[in-house]
């Protein structure tokens, strides 16, 4: 069995079988960063290429360790030290890359859409990490990741969502992805933060946080997207947590054992409460271990690998 896939450009292109093969893979991976050498001859003789036109620090950080724990020739691009800045079009930047021959381009790009674009003009393998509003297939894939870590499964367990739901391409993400694996998701925001016609995904929305942690085995808090905001979504901070904090009176909504996640950066005190983000129930660091992993898989099957 292989990987159906060239790029890696979002999760609803993903089969669940390649979903599985890819967690499946990310396992054996896992033992790795716990070693005292962390690198293995795997991609030797590879190059990868991080073309970050966004600032990031757990992607961009682990796709770079990723790269360089399976030994292949890793390089970092930011837009900010790139010729873009001297008025270079994304398709000229990519032509440029390919005629250096790498063979993959792990790309983050504030325009929706931009992986894709990149995936009909080069030969090399894309791996989206986050186009706008659009996607982060590979957030997503370490979310589920987690999830089967800490409950031993994902189909039916009730995942709730809540926070900048219009603005999160992690949220986006998360929705296909877990509701492809059997996940009854549930999404909560003010109003102004839900996308109209998102229950065509499947989902349930609440506007009361208590309503939408009822029952719940997960519960996944986002920040509020201040760069992605065109104007005032809600009247303050302060009455935004009011509402929709995840803090030591709403978490009673959940169940006992509920799954705490993040995928960071966190605004503490504003989505979540310090003492829950660094509490027992919560698995936010976890997740960055895991987004190693998945990483590392996902170079590793699409820069030439084989698990045989």
């Amino acid at each position: 069995m292989g990987l159906g896939i060239k790029h890696l450009l979002d999760v609803y292109s993903l089969s669940k079988d390649d979903v599985m093969y890819i967690l499946d893979t990310a396992d054996t991976f896992k033992d790795i960063s716990t070693r005292d050498i962390k690198k293995v001859p795997t991609l030797r003789g590879k190059t990868v290429i991080n073309l970050f036109f966004e600032p990031s620090t757990r992607t961009r950080t682990s796709f770079e360790l990723a790269g360089k724990r399976l030994s292949a020739d890793t390089i970092n691009i930011s837009a900010s030290a790139s010729s873009v800045t001297k008025g270079e079009t994304l398709l000229d930047t990519l032509k440029n890359l390919e005629a250096m021959n790498p063979d993959a381009v792990v790309m983050r790009h504030l325009a929706s859409g931009a992986a894709h674009f990149a995936a009909k003009h080069v030969d090399f393998a894309i791996i989206n990490a986050g186009d706008g509003r659009h996607a982060h297939p590979t957030q997503a894939l370490l979310d589920l990741m987690t999830i089967r870590d800490c409950k031993g499964k994902a189909d039916g367990l009730k995942v709730t969502i809540v926070g900048d739901i219009n603005r999160s391409r992690v949220a986006r993400s998360n929705i296909h992805l877990l509701s492809k694996v059997g996940c009854d998701v549930s999404v909560c925001a003010p109003a102004s933060m839900i996308p109209a016609g998102i229950e065509q995904l499947g989902v349930k929305v609440h506007y009361n946080i208590k309503d939408a942690l009822d029952g719940a085995d997960v519960v996944m808090m986002l920040r509020i997207q201040k760069e992605r905001h065109g104007g005032n979504y809600f009247p303050t901070l302060r009455e935004y947590s009011r509402y929709f904090s995840l803090n030591k009176d709403t978490i009673k909504y959940a169940k006992e054992d509920v799954t705490v996640m993040h995928p960071g950066p966190m605004n503490r005190g504003v989505e979540i409460a310090s003492d829950i983000a660094d509490g027992e129930l919560s698995v936010i660091l976890p997740q960055v271990a895991n987004g190693l992993a998945i990483r590392m898989a996902l170079l590793f099957l699409l820069a030439g690998g084989s698990r045989q």
